[in-house]
């Protein structure tokens, strides 16, 4: 569905149980099919091979712990969520998808609890929505063509640079078939959204084929309390990506990109309404988007190729916070060239790359900035029999302006049987940007210009422990992480008495410790799935001596998931997501939010090339306003009316449609 997801958007699951009761209980022969199926498919996943960490290898054999989200799961938050990826992303352990502005709806991705301007978000490896993703960004980011999503958690600066000190996440188009394939979709929602996608693929010959996807997204606004403040931004939005994909005979291919996207976003207050000073404060974001890119392949011997890749991304953003208007643009540009060789259980990696980010702001130039980052890295990996796998990889990058950083990054496999051992420990830096999570809600009107800032650093690691035996999936992952010199927002008295905020490195280390369990039980065509994750996060207090809890991170969470599938028929399931109790930061009504749990539910049923889904989410009808306004008082240093969201803002909702493949 086409809203706003909260703290943790969450994954789809189900109804229309009366729609699929056609489907009765299986033979014993049926039954045994569907258990080699279930084979089938558990031989496919591990066959997977992945990309973000640039090796070759297939899942299970690669050191970096690399979470994939395949074809299926894609296709099923497609029907939830049509417009945007938020609700894809957040299902997996560890990753949370936390609003930045309630006001515009913007929410960026957290790792293991640390904050989302340490993400790198890439398509097919390229940084195609900027070096730091805006938290707009994500959720202007349809599904519709992705073939998989991969997830790789902790710092990844050895692989990606500066932006992916706290991880990455990958997401890789679909490829056509070898027929033509067509696909619409037709999505409502009840409070009052609408999705249209298309999606068209063939191939051109041998070796030539193309993909086309396009979208138009819209949101009507929602005052759901009926306090004059705009609970859930409106919003329409056009999308059109086309690809063209290159495979020759002797293993060379190719993909080029081009993506155009543009989206007129307003919050704030209604027409009519005053905030506490007796002012309206409208917030509007207009954006244009225009991105070009391509990956190319080459053999040049019987283990050798020869990687290629360049982007190239603009972005045009018109602000309106209250009285202030915002015109700025944000550019990036990339370039990388690698040569990697395989011989016997050594595989290596060697290249050069650089990259440049430009902002440049017609309203306040103090703040424009352009970095330009050239890099050498190299990686390797060697396998020391059939149970265990070394991985190294390191890379130099020098920042124009942070100066020259160093960022390595070791793994360790071990598979004795049906058990799975994977560590890993890195370390990676973040060079600071004007646009930290408050100042993406407030604008720079209320910024002091960037001085005297140092680039924030990191170590993280993790272990894993996972066990599999017939349709029973089990996994334990500790994980931890120390930033250094992390950027915060600091309030200031300005020479004339008004308020006003800069940008500092944190006097001490913000450290994050946790866990994720995870326990998965597959039968015939029945998955159950439990997941938890625990997740202690301190940073220095800037008010006192001392430490406290990161603001926005909730110790505990949870997720029960069930669900019935079957090909061709249908799906149907149910789902509970607890959330605990989190500290707040700047929220006169209470210092630590509510614990809550969400229930949601899907179904599908398939009728020849039609398939009809209905889905609810929220089914409790948990919001944050239910407990105390989202606007303050008075407006806090940086310019911001709204506190933080801890909970959802937009209740109970109902969305269903028709997919239509051809």
């Amino acid at each position: 569905m086409h809203r706003l997801a909260p703290l943790r958007p969450r994954p789809p699951l189900a109804i229309a149980a009366c729609l699929l009761a056609a489907s009765a209980a299986p033979s014993a022969a049926v039954a045994q099919d569907r258990h080699d199926e279930h084979e089938h498919d558990a031989v496919e996943l591990d066959a997977v091979v992945v990309q973000s960490t640039r090796s070759g290898r297939r899942i299970s054999e690669e050191p970096i712990r690399v979470e994939v989200i395949g074809q299926e799961e894609i296709e099923e938050k497609l029907l939830m969520t049509p417009g945007n990826i938020a609700m894809l992303v957040a299902e997996t352990g560890g990753v949370r998808v936390q609003v930045t502005s309630p006001a515009l709806g913007a929410a960026n991705i957290r790792m293991q609890g640390m904050r989302g301007r340490y993400t790198q978000l890439l398509a097919d490896g390229l940084p195609l929505y900027g070096g730091q993703a805006s938290s707009i960004g994500l959720l202007q980011i349809p599904p519709t063509d992705l073939g998989q999503v991969e997830i790789i958690k902790g710092a990844a600066s050895a692989l990606y640079g500066p932006s992916a000190l706290g991880g990455v996440i990958n997401l890789i188009s679909r490829r056509p078939g070898e027929r033509r394939q067509t696909e619409l979709l037709f999505n409502t929602t009840s409070r009052d959204g609408h999705d249209i996608t298309a999606y068209a693929a063939s191939p051109l010959g041998d070796r030539w084929s193309y993909s086309l996807v396009g979208g138009f997204h819209d949101q009507a606004r929602q005052d759901l309390d009926q306090d004059g403040w705009i609970d859930m931004p409106g919003f329409d939005r056009w999308t059109v990506r086309p690809r063209l994909f290159w495979n020759a005979p002797d293993g060379g291919k190719a993909l080029v990109t081009f993506g155009a996207m543009t989206e007129d976003r307003a919050g704030g207050t209604l027409a009519g309404a005053r905030m506490p000073d007796g002012r309206p404060f409208p917030l509007t974001q207009d954006t244009t988007r225009l991105d070009a890119g391509t990956v190319v392949e080459l053999p040049v011997a019987d283990s050798d190729t020869l990687h290629l890749r360049a982007s190239a991304m603009t972005t045009d953003h018109r602000h309106r916070f209250g009285p202030v208007v915002e015109n700025d643009r944000h550019r990036t540009g990339f370039a990388e060239a690698a040569y990697a060789s395989w011989a016997g259980d050594t595989s290596w990696l060697a290249g050069a790359a650089v990259q440049t980010d430009d902002f440049r702001s017609r309203t306040f130039g103090a703040f424009d900035y352009r970095y330009t980052v050239p890099a050498l890295f190299a990686q390797a990996e060697h396998a020391l029999g059939d149970q265990l796998t070394l991985a190294g990889s390191a890379r130099w990058d020098r920042h124009s302006e942070y100066g020259h950083h160093f960022s390595p990054r070791v793994s360790l496999l071990y598979r004795p049987g049906r058990w799975t051992f994977r560590a890993s420990m890195g370390r990676g830096f973040h060079a600071p940007t004007p646009f930290v999570e408050e100042i993406e809600a407030a604008g720079l009107s209320r910024l002091e210009p960037l001085a005297g800032l140092e680039a924030e650093t990191a170590a993280t690691g993790s272990l894993d422990l996972g066990y599999a035996v017939g349709g029973l999936e089990t996994g334990v992952t500790l994980f931890a992480s120390a930033i250094d010199g992390a950027v915060r927002l600091e309030p200031i008295t300005a020479a004339d008495g008004s308020e006003r905020v800069r940008l500092v490195n944190a006097a001490g280390t913000t450290r994050t410790r946790g866990s994720e369990l995870l326990l998965r039980y597959r039968w015939r065509d029945y998955v159950l799935t439990g997941s938890y994750v625990y997740t202690d996060a301190t940073e220095p207090d800037p008010s006192e001596a001392g430490r406290r809890r990161v603001p926005l991170t909730p110790r505990h969470t949870a997720g029960l998931v069930a669900m019935w599938e079957r090909h061709g028929r249908g799906r149907l399931g149910l789902e509970a997501y607890y959330t605990g109790r989190q500290t707040l930061d700047g929220n006169p009504y209470r210092p630590t939010g509510r614990s809550y749990v969400e229930l949601g539910a899907l179904g599908e049923i398939t009728l020849g090339s039609a398939s009809l889904f209905l889905n609810l989410e929220n089914i409790l009808d948990v919001r944050q306003t239910r407990h105390h306004p989202m606007t303050l008082p008075r407006p806090a240093p940086d310019g911001r009316w709204t506190v933080d969201a801890w909970a959802p803002s937009d209740g109970f909702v109902v969305n269903g449609g028709v997919r239509l493949r051809f």
